[in-house]
């Protein structure tokens, strides 16, 4: 069974305020009209020593943007650079967030509280700066229910309704207002350090370096990966690990993020920034979840070239300090990091305990086949033959040495899984929206924290740093 996240004391922690002259710009919070206190969440409010808040004083910090206190004097929104869609835009930055506060876990990690919908920055360029409040159910949903299937994803710690109107192409209009926060292992985008290559900022690039191995410490390059010690080829490699390791975690999870540009991808390894997402209604490589990405650029099957793709983009950014050689020297080791944990991640799904690399890998390549096959869902197909049940076929035959991982019986005794397939999904934002009825967010988020405690803990990715 999966630890619930351990209480601490509050600790304010804000090292980024070196790097904010050349890293951000000060902002001032939107006012909002009202202040609807939706979701504060229970499990982490209190590993960063928050728990003890009232409402009133959570309304406070998370919706007035009191700072906490000790931390931020003021928000800060960060500036950055990406690719978006293959396509280079330097006018990108925090257009509707910014970063709140930053604290420490009880084992010395440093988190951010970062917002979103929280009103326009110098970043905003024509947009409004909000968050719909049916984007922060979404995203509530994905990030509890990617938690729950061992995927390093950002928390939403709260939601607050603001009681404007907004006016959006994608959604019925006028839609209701939210702020949202999020909990995140840091902020520092591929995009940041893009930036400080397109200006040539090299000692800016070096510090930010430095910060990201001091804040997001891992895994020493392998011995025999040219210049090892140097700072700039260190990250790329720790990088290089983590997003292999995040890309395998979507893919076991059936999950397809939908918008994975070099701006939304996070230096920690951490998956955040959900906004067109969906969960696979069938094993279907070409499955996309945005409607813009009428090439399939982001498919499902494409995310793991999606993510080296945007690791070399790093690597470029990165070329500002030194030679090409070790940096494609880490760069290449993204395939068979991506393979090895897509193994591993895809046995602990089935509840079965490894037997090393190649058997697994045999048996991951049976169970996609019997997938596609199928045509269920990869939720409702893990959920079937947890633990080994109701093989047959192939698929029997690559499981047959296997033995069992964790306990049997509870939710695995039950018809169906959780699911937020898109039908799920707007049903449960239509009770929200027609009769401003919040049962069903509620009870699909204690059924899904349900499935992540019977899962149990992630298998552990190359980065000792990764958390749940």
């Amino acid at each position: 069974m999966r630890a619930e996240p351990q209480a601490a004391a509050y600790r304010a922690d804000v090292p980024i305020l070196s790097m904010a002259p050349w890293l951000a710009d000060p902002v001032v919070p939107a006012g909002f009209p009202q202040t609807t206190l939706r979701f504060r969440n229970s499990r982490w409010q209190g590993a960063v020593g928050l728990e003890g808040l009232s409402d009133a004083d959570w309304v406070r910090h998370f919706a007035r943007f009191e700072p906490l206190p000790g931390n931020l004097p003021q928000p800060l929104a960060l500036r950055y650079h990406g690719h978006q869609f293959r396509v280079y835009n330097p006018d990108l930055g925090d257009g509707r967030g910014f970063l709140f506060a930053q604290l420490r876990d009880g084992a010395g990690r440093l988190l951010d509280l970062g917002t979103k919908g929280s009103g326009q920055t110098p970043w905003s360029r024509s947009a409004d700066g909000r968050l719909t409040l049916k984007g922060a159910v979404r995203e509530i949903l994905a990030t509890e229910m990617l938690e729950a299937l061992g995927v390093n994803t950002s928390k939403t710690f709260s939601v607050i309704e603001t009681g404007e109107e907004l006016f959006r192409q994608d959604e019925p209009s006028p839609a209701r207002g939210a702020v949202m926060v999020r909990l995140s292992h840091g902020h520092i985008r591929i995009g940041t350090f893009q930036r400080l290559a397109y200006l040539e900022e090299r000692e800016h690039m070096a510090a930010l370096i430095d910060y990201c191995l001091a804040q997001f410490p891992g895994d020493a390059p392998p011995a025999e990966a040219p210049v090892r010690d140097e700072p700039a080829v260190i990250l790329l490699h720790q990088v290089v690990e983590r997003l292999a390791g995040l890309a395998a975690q979507w893919a076991v999870a059936g999950f397809v993020h939908g918008v994975l540009n070099t701006d939304n991808m996070n230096i920690s390894g951490e998956s955040f920034d959900y906004g067109p997402w969906r969960w696979l209604p069938r094993w279907d490589p070409a499955f996309t979840a945005a409607y813009f990405d009428q090439n399939g650029l982001y498919a499902f099957g494409r995310q793991a070239e999606a993510l080296h793709w945007n690791c070399g983009q790093l690597a470029v950014a990165l070329r500002t300090l030194v030679e090409a050689e070790p940096l494609i020297a880490a760069l290449e080791r993204f395939g068979p990091l991506y393979q090895q944990a897509l193994a591993r991640q895809f046995v602990w799904r089935l509840g079965l305990r490894s037997r090393g690399f190649d058997s697994d890998a045999a048996l991951v390549a049976a169970a996609e086949r019997a997938m596609a096959e199928s045509g269920e869902s990869p939720d409702l197909f893990f959920h079937r033959h947890h633990h080994g049940r109701a093989l047959d076929g192939v698929l029997a035959e690559a499981a047959a040495a296997y033995e069992p991982e964790g306990a049997a019986g509870g939710i695995w005794d039950e018809d169906a899984p959780p699911s937020l397939l898109i039908e799920h999904v707007e049903a449960i934002w239509s009770d929200i929206a027609g009769r401003d009825d919040w049962t069903g967010l509620d009870a699909t988020v204690a059924n899904i924290r349900r499935l992540g405690a019977a899962l149990g803990p992630p298998p552990r990715l190359p980065n000792p740093d990764h958390g749940g």
